[in-house]
């Protein structure tokens, strides 16, 4: 078996052993996983192992979400074909890559500069002409090119900043993990108009996305 044939027989194997069993059966979103190959956006090192149901490494302190985390909240989030995304630390680009399939438009925020190096050209290869990558703070998003109908955040994160949920367009969605206390649980916010009521959705880990971190306070 060609290396090709392996790395699509794996994504066959994570959407049958990992997507389905979890209810994950929207087809537009079992499409776009099935066709999206994760072990482009993976260092080689860890390639062999980009579909295991976990995290994977990309860097010091940051990793690609979980297949199965991915999913899950992209089906909470109902992605249509109008819809404008703000992708925030998605890292090397697989899941701006996932939504280009699902969206009209995806801007994918990442402050690691590093991380984006090869993204245009592997973006390029896919044909998602309809991902544009900005450089900057994650937690600050990017305002400019907004409002956005759909933001998802890649990772865990101690609070949701009120400058991201401002980003939303009226009844548009974002879909986070929030930690708490070592606990990840998964969450949507649904802006109506000036207010930002919160879902919860389901029990989450992933790792920790970097400006989302609460100062500890001091103990006297």
């Amino acid at each position: 078996m060609s290396a090709t044939d392996a790395f699509t027989a794996a994504r066959r194997h994570m959407v049958d052993s990992q997507l389905r069993p979890n209810k994950v059966n929207d087809p537009r979103i079992v499409d776009a996983m099935l066709a999206v190959p994760r072990e482009a956006f993976v260092p080689p090192a860890y390639r062999g192992v980009a579909y295991m149901d976990d995290d994977v490494p990309l860097a010091p302190g940051r990793s690609l979400l979980e297949p199965l985390v991915l999913a899950r909240l992209l089906q909470f989030a109902e992605p249509g074909p109008d819809d404008i995304a703000l992708d925030v630390g998605g890292g090397t680009g697989y899941s701006a890559a996932i939504l280009s399939r699902l969206v009209a438009r995806v801007v994918a925020v990442e402050s690691d500069a590093a991380l984006t190096a090869e993204t245009p050209k592997v973006l390029a290869a896919l044909g998602a002409g309809n991902v544009t990558l900005v450089t900057g703070a994650l937690e600050q998003g990017a305002a400019g090119k907004g409002p956005y109908s759909l933001i998802l955040l890649n990772g865990a994160v101690d609070f949701i900043p009120d400058e991201l949920q401002r980003q939303l367009a009226d009844g548009g969605r974002l879909l986070a993990v929030l930690a708490n206390d070592g606990v990840g649980e998964a969450v949507m916010v649904r802006r109506t108009g000036d207010l930002f009521p919160r879902r919860p959705l389901f029990n989450a880990n992933s790792g920790r996305l970097p400006g989302f971190r609460r100062e500890a306070g001091f103990v006297f």
